[in-house]
C-alpha cells in the first residue's frame, strides 16, 4: 500500500523517518519560563486570559479542569532501544487528553511532548508547537533532528514538537508484524493487471484494516485530524500560552487548517509550507498527486538534460520490465515494480537528492535493483534488520478515519485512463490507491473534504512551492482562499522540492521575520 506519497507526506528526502522514538524518564523537573507571549505565566494552569477561548469539547463546552490544569513534567528523553537520547537540552512529559471529545470526563490517553527550552528567556515569546506531516509523523523523533534549521526561532521560542494520537508514543496504532508488511511489499501488485492481481490488492487493504482493529480497536475511531486538532489546543492552554504558535508542514498543515476553523480565536502567529489542498477529496488528493509526481519527474528530466516526455517513457518501459521480471539486489529480495515506483518517488522530494536517482534509475537499467530497493526500504520505514516502523499504520489510520470515501476497485479503474495520462509513471500507482487505502475499512470517515475556514483568526503565512510533488503549489492558493480574507497570506517559492523553509533564503526570511517580529509579507508575493 502507498504510505508516503499521500497528501501530507512528509519530506521524506530531507528527514529520513527510521530514527529516535524519545520517551520519557523519572529527571529533575524543568520548570517553564514565562507564559505565551512573554507575560510572565510561570504555571501551565494559569487561567486562559480573555483573549483566548478556552480548550473545548466536541459541543464546544470547556474542558475539565481536571484536563487544563494539568502541569507537563519535564523530564530527561528515554533512548530508544539501539539509538541514543536527544541531547542534555531536550525535555519530554505526557499530556492526558480525552479519548472521546464527546465524553470529555470519560478515558483519556496520554500525549508524547518533547521540549527544547528557547535560549533567550528574556526575550522568550512562548511554544512554537510543530507537526512535520504524514500523517503519522512522529514530531517527539523528528524534532531534535530537525532543530538546527529552527535554530533562530529557537532563540525566543520553547521549540515544542509532539506525537499526535495514534502515533508512536501517543496510543500509536499498531496493524500488522513485520513479517506481514514485508510479504505485501514482496508480494502485493500495486498496480495489479490481472483478477487475480486485483483480488490480491483489494484483499490487502481489508486485512490490514483488520488488524488495525484488532490491535489497536479501543483508539481507532477516535485518531482523526479533528481530534487532533483539540489535542493542540488542549496543549497551548496546558503550556500556558495564549495563542497558539504554530508551524505546520505538509499533513501539519491540513491540521492546521482544521484548527484555525475549530478554534480561530486562539490562532496566533502560524506558518504552513508544503500545503494540502483542503478542497480535494480523495481521489482529487490523487490525481493532485499524479499532476504533482510527473511535474517534478518532468523537472528532474530537464535538469538532467533530457527530453521529459522520453525520459518519462524510457522510465515507464523500465517499470513494465521490472512488473514482468523482477530485478536482483544482491540481498535474497528482489525489486518488484511496486518498490521500484516507491523508489522513484522518494528523490523527488528534494533536488538535493536527484543524483541520487540518476544513480539508481541507471544500475536498474542495467539489470539491478539495489539502489532502488534501498531508496523504497527508506520510504517504507524498514531498516536494515527487517524492522519497519509504524507510521504506515497510523498514517492510514488517520487518513481513513478523516475521509468518508471508500472507492471500489471498479472505481478506482474507472479513472485509469485519466491518471495515466496525466503520469506514465505514477498514474496507475495513485489510482489504484484509491481504492486500496481504505478498502473495507472498519471506522467511519468524518467528512469528504476538511474545514478550513477560519473568519477572526490572525493572519496565516501559506507558503507554496512550485516544483513540490507531493503537495502541488495550486494547493497552497486554495488553501489561502479557504481560510479566508485577511487571513490566508499567500508565499510563493519559485522552485523544486517538498517544503521551502531551511531551502530558501527569501521564505525562510520571511517566516522568521513574522514569528519573530510579527511582520506578514504582502498576500502574492514571490520568492525565487
Amino acid at each position: 500500500m502507498v504510505a508516503y506519497v499521500r497528501a501530507g507526506a512528509l519530506a521524506a528526502a530531507a528527514l529520513l523517518l527510521t530514527g529516535v522514538l524519545a520517551g520519557c524518564e523519572d529527571g529533575t523537573d524543568d520548570k517553564p519560563g514565562k507564559g505565551a507571549d512573554g507575560a510572565g505565566a510561570s504555571s501551565a494552569a494559569s487561567a486562559s486570559p480573555p483573549s483566548a477561548a478556552p480548550s473545548a469539547d466536541a459541543s464546544g463546552k470547556p474542558l475539565p479542569a481536571s484536563l487544563t490544569s494539568q502541569r507537563p513534567e519535564w523530564n530527561r528523553c528515554k533512548a530508544p532501544e539501539g539509538g541514543s537520547a536527544p541531547g542534555s537540552e531536550w525535555r519530554c512529559a505526557t499530556v492526558r487528553v480525552p479519548l472521546d471529545y464527546a465524553k470529555p470526563d470519560g478515558d483519556t490517553i496520554g500525549i508524547a511532548l518533547i521540549r527544547k527550552e528557547a535560549r533567550d528567556k528574556g526575550r522568550r515569546l512562548g511554544s512554537m508547537l510543530f507537526n512535520f506531516g504524514g500523517p503519522g509523523g512522529s514530531g517527539v523523533s523528528i524534532l531534535p533532528r530537525a532543530a538546527s534549521s529552527y535554530g533562530k526561532l529557537n532563540t525566543r521560542y520553547d521549540l515544542v514538537g509532539f506525537d499526535p494520537r495514534g502515533v508512536a508514543g501517543s496510543a500509536g496504532v499498531r496493524c500488522r508484524t513485520d513479517q506481514e508488511q514485508e510479504y505485501a511489499n514482496r508480494k502485493i501488485d500495486m498496480t495489479p493487471d490481472t483478477a487475480a492481481e486485483e483480488a490480491a490488492f483489494m484483499k490487502d487493504g481489508a486485512d490490514f484494516g483488520a488488524g488495525c482493529e484488532r490491535r489497536s480497536g479501543k483508539v481507532l475511531p477516535f485518531v482523526g485530524t479533528t481530534n487532533a486538532a483539540r489535542d493542540m489546543d488542549l496543549i497551548r492552554e496546558v503550556l500556558g500560552d495564549r495563542k497558539l504558535t504554530y508551524f505546520g508542514m505538509s499533513y501539519g498543515t491540513e491540521l492546521g487548517g482544521t484548527y484555525a476553523h475549530l478554534f480561530p480565536k486562539n490562532v496566533g502567529r502560524t506558518v504552513f509550507d508544503a500545503v494540502v489542498d483542503p478542497t480535494a477529496d480523495t481521489v482529487g488528493h490523487a490525481r493532485n498527486q499524479a499532476t504533482g509526481f510527473q511535474r517534478a519527474l518532468d523537472n528532474y528530466l530537464k535538469d538532467r538534460g533530457q527530453d521529459p516526455e522520453a525520459g518519462t517513457r524510457r522510465i515507464a518501459a523500465l517499470l513494465r520490465r521490472i512488473d514482468a521480471k523482477p530485478l536482483p539486489t544482491g540481498t535474497g529480495r528482489e525489486l518488484n515494480e511496486s518498490l521500484a515506483i516507491t523508489g522513484i518517488v522518494l528523490p523527488l522530494y528534494s533536488k538535493d537528492s536527484w543524483p541520487t536517482l540518476t544513480q539508481a534509475l541507471d544500475e536498474a537499467e542495467s539489470g539491478t535493483g539495489s539502489m532502488l530497493l534501498q531508496l523504497a526500504d527508506s520510504y517504507n520505514g524498514r531498516d536494515e534488520n527487517g524492522h519497519y516502523d509504524t507510521q504506515n499504520h497510523s498514517q492510514r489510520a488517520i487518513s481513513c478515519a478523516d475521509t468518508r470515501a471508500r472507492p471500489t476497485a471498479a472505481e478506482a479503474k474507472a479513472t485509469l485512463a485519466e491518471f495515466k495520462k496525466l503520469s506514465p509513471v505514477f498514474g496507475a500507482f495513485l489510482a489504484w490507491d484509491t481504492a486500496g487505502w481504505c478498502s473495507d475499512w472498519p471506522v467511519k470517515g468524518e467528512h469528504d473534504t476538511p474545514e478550513a475556514s477560519a473568519p477572526g483568526a490572525g493572519p496565516i503565512l501559506v507558503v507554496g512551492t512550485t516544483g513540490d510533488p507531493a503537495t502541488p503549489y495550486e494547493g497552497a492558493r486554495k488553501m489561502a482562499d479557504e481560510l479566508g480574507k485577511g487571513v490566508g497570506i499567500l508565499l510563493t517559492n519559485k522552485g523544486e522540492g517538498h517544503g521551502a523553509y531551511g531551502g530558501n533564503s527569501c521564505v525562510t526570511s520571511a517566516v522568521d521575520s513574522y514569528f519573530l517580529d510579527g511582520k506578514v509579507p504582502s498576500d502574492g508575493t514571490t520568492c525565487s
